[in-house]
């Protein structure tokens, strides 16, 4: 006995049923409603295009003056083109005729030579029409009895046939009201459209706020904000289109008529009014405006080169205005795709006729909007709107399930063109999984293919990390978080990044790969973090964690994994380890977050993000400071000796001398650093000798404390130092100094006495981390020698004077004199 249909396969074959209708009895309204219909959409989209015009002129001379005078405007308009179009036709009816030997020119230099290919194609082709039944032979035709040709007389009419009289039918002259009627009669109908689509126009102008106020009240009812958001969504789209054509359309043929005039193709202004007006129709109307021209080209010129002049020319505007002026005007505000386009050009064209087509990229706009904002017609938006048809990650699972091909691989790098690493992951690789493992639960995926989707994206992981990291140019919100993340790393009261992150899996394996996507993001940020595998017990993550030495606890949790294994897990490793910064990961959740967020922090989770990037934002935030102090700039033995050397030289406490200057200027170009200084390390001091690039206070002060400074680390080394992230840098990381300064980056080349004792350094600073090459390295430690051969002459121009005196004076009686 057969299953009776369930109610649920019932109702949806009742939906079906119904749509179906529905999209009838829409259809046949369409048709059979088309008289009164075109001459409303014709007045609708002619009030969104002069709307704009109209406010402009209501704040100056009121409502009922602007209306009346932007429609004059506008009929005055189309009168002068109708106008001037019709005295270019009747002009050129009345020069046809002189083209008439051209043209006759140009069809018998068309017509095959005699003995050519193609005459032999067309003689084939005529004999075999004779060999059909039915062929009339135009040859004499041979009898089958004698062989001979056999010829047709015509036979004399009989003389006694009486002749068939001629019967003369006089024609009386044409009345002058039929003349009329026969005139008037088929500009009946488009003068009433006309008439009609005038007042409406007029009317819809009149009352288009409260047209709109009742719109709102019929369509939205109780959603108001979304239907005023798509009336103005549709309103903006269609205006700015119907603008913005009309003003390439404009453009087109104003370029149409100087060409055509220019080539000497006669009417040149009747061609560029039907470009402009043809132009209107999507695709083909460009080119049934090029048609035109061209064949009056052909009949006017005796020659080709007119012609082909003509197709080159108005090919090459069509593409400009094309590729060119349309994408900087108004690129793809229409938002159709292009097959859509073509596709409503042909349903509206069957509807109403040409005006249909006219009218199909406007009405199939405002479809779209409808779609967009109205649920139950989102699938216009799919169809026709230019929006890309599947997410990224509704893609990104759609390719991991086609086996053997890895075109997931091209999504990512495609991806990653625009987006971080971060943002990958986030946006695509995550909801991807989810979405998969979800499938998965409900029976819709099969266990092998979710191994071979789980292998791919750690396959795909694996691959991502031996990529270098790059910098992300987009504006999204977890850019944005990632950005934050950087930036708590190199603000003022900066955390020393931890120890040991470690990422634990909530319960599967789809969490210990999200897992594995965090700690790859965090050691490409310079941290130290390791993933547990999934199929471990909870007593088992907890031993790793022990083994560790881990600052913080990352525990992962992908949909359909909930916050129950999170928070049972969590509960353990606080009662483990109560010291520990714990951090709940719900990646790609966005339902109850506050719930949960309170149930977690119960549980003893310290945060709970649902994005790798803000999961970045808080590691950094929650890192704890490293429990050793700062390494103090560490005194040489042979202090006093080099104390002395320093004196000697009588650097300190002195002005700034012009030569140390253009080095140290010269320095900080060369390297693109905003801060490099010639430093002195004295006793307790550092004394600036010659700095650019320093803070106010420093450069007023002109000194600095030796111990907590890195070129009394550069002295004491007597080499060059160069920490490229002092963040991370365990002797600097919690120097108070330096986290006050924002410092990041430092360089130093020691610079030695004439007797080689070190007495400071040339040193280079930036407030972000740099690389700096051996290369780099060489040439800072040749800008340290120059400046030593500078304090050399300087030290030699200082002691010559000394010796000169003791010569001359060596007796201090002698002084007096």
């Amino acid at each position: 006995m057969p299953r009776p249909k369930s109610k649920t396969a019932s109702a949806q074959a009742l939906v079906g049923l119904w749509a179906i209708a529905l999209t009838a009895f829409v259809i046949a309204t369409l048709y059979f409603a088309r008289e009164l219909l075109i001459p409303l959409a014709l007045s609708a989209l002619l009030t969104f295009l002069i709307s704009p015009l109209v406010g402009r002129l209501e704040r100056w001379l009121g409502r009922i003056v602007a209306v009346l005078l932007a429609v004059g405007l506008l009929f005055a308009a189309v009168g002068a083109a109708g106008w001037m179009v019709s005295r270019q036709l009747v002009d050129l009816a009345a020069k046809l005729p002189e083209y008439k030997g051209n043209i006759a020119a140009k069809l018998h230099a068309l017509q095959p030579q005699r003995g050519s290919t193609f005459s032999k194609v067309f003689d084939t082709v005529d004999e075999l029409k004779k060999e059909l039944p039915g062929g009339s032979p135009s040859g004499p035709t041979i009898t089958q009895e004698s062989g001979k040709p056999e010829t047709a007389v015509a036979s004399p009419p009989h003389p006694r046939t009486p002749a068939t009289p001629v019967k003369v039918i006089e024609t009386s002259k044409p009345n002058p009201f039929e003349l009329m009627k026969t005139m008037i009669t088929p500009l009946i109908g488009p003068l009433g459209t006309a008439f009609l689509v005038l007042i409406l126009l007029i009317f819809m102008l009149f009352e288009r706020e409260d047209l709109r106020s009742r719109l709102i009240r019929l369509i939205g009812q109780d959603r108001i904000s979304a239907t005023t958001q798509a009336l103005e969504d549709a309103a903006d789209r269609v205006s700015r289109y119907l603008r913005m054509q009309l003003l390439v359309n404009v453009i087109y043929g104003v370029c149409i008529a100087v060409a055509l005039y220019f080539i000497g193709v006669p009417n040149a202004l009747l061609w560029g009014a039907f470009g402009s007006v043809l132009r209107f129709v999507p695709y083909v109307g460009p080119w049934i405006a090029a048609l035109l021209p061209t064949l009056l080209a052909l009949a006017v010129s005796p020659g080709w080169i007119k012609p082909v002049l003509t197709v080159a020319l108005l090919t090459a505007i069509e593409l400009i205005l094309s590729n060119v002026l349309e994408p900087l005007l108004y690129g793809k505000h229409t938002g159709i795709s292009s097959i859509a386009l073509i596709l409503a050009a042909v349903f509206w064209t069957w509807l109403w006729g040409p005006l249909g087509l006219v009218l199909a990229t406007p009405l199939t706009v405002c479809m779209v909007v409808m779609g967009r904002h109205v649920p139950r017609l989102a699938f216009l938006n799919v169809l026709l709107s230019d929006e890309e048809a599947l997410t990224p990650a509704e893609d990104c699972y759609h390719r991991l399930l086609t086996v053997g091909e890895q075109d997931e691989i091209e999504l990512a790098e495609a991806y990653l063109k625009e987006n971080s690493l971060t943002a990958f992951y986030d946006a695509v690789l995550i909801p991807a999984m989810s979405a998969a493992e979800t499938d998965a639960r409900l029976g819709a995926l099969e266990d092998e293919q979710l191994d071979h989707l789980r292998q791919s994206i750690r396959d795909m992981i694996e691959d991502l990390g031996t990529r270098p990291a790059v910098a992300s140019t987009a504006s999204g919100d977890d850019t944005v978080s990632e950005q934050e993340a950087l930036h708590n790393l190199t603000a003022p009261a900066m955390a020393v990044l931890p120890r040991c992150v470690y990422c634990l899996p909530a319960q599967a394996e789809r969490d210990e790969l999200a897992g594995a996507m965090l700690t790859q993001l965090l050691q490409q940020q310079g941290f130290e973090a390791a993933t547990a595998p999934g199929k471990l017990s909870a007593g088992e993550l907890l031993g790793l964690v022990e083994k560790a030495d881990v600052d913080v606890v990352c525990i992962s949790v992908v949909a359909p994994s909930t916050i129950i294994h999170a928070r049972y897990l969590c509960k353990k490793v606080r009662t483990r380890f109560p010291k520990v910064k714990i951090i709940i990961g719900l990646w790609g959740a966005t339902e109850n977050i506050t719930e949960a967020t309170g149930r977690l922090r119960d549980s003893g989770a310290d945060e709970m993000v649902v994005s790798l990037a803000e999961a970045l934002n808080q590691i950094a935030k929650t890192a704890p400071l490293l429990a050793e102090e700062m390494s103090l700039a560490p005194i040489p033995d042979d202090e006093e000796e080099r104390l002395a050397a320093l004196a000697e030289l009588q650097l300190l406490d002195t002005e700034a001398e012009p030569v140390f200057d253009r080095i140290i200027a010269k320095l900080a170009r060369v390297f693109e650093m905003p801060m490099a200084l010639i430093s002195l390390v004295d006793r307790h001091r550092l004394f600036f000798k010659s700095h650019t690039g320093l803070p106010e206070d420093l450069a007023e002060s002109r000194q600095a404390p030796r111990d907590v400074s890195v070129c009394g680390h550069v002295v004491s080394r007597n080499e060059v130092t160069v920490i490229e992230d002092l963040a991370r840098d365990r002797r600097f990381a919690n120097n108070p100094w330096i986290r006050e300064r924002g410092l990041r980056f430092y360089a130093g080349a020691p610079l030695h006495a004439p007797n080689g004792q070190p007495i400071g350094s040339l040193c280079l600073l930036d407030v972000k981390p740099r690389e700096f090459t051996n290369r780099d390295r060489r040439h800072l430690q040749e800008y340290a020698s120059e400046v030593m051969e500078e304090i050399g002459r300087r030290s030699s121009a200082l002691s010559k004077p000394k010796r000169l005196e003791v010569a001359i004076s060596p007796d201090p009686a002698l002084q007096n004199v």
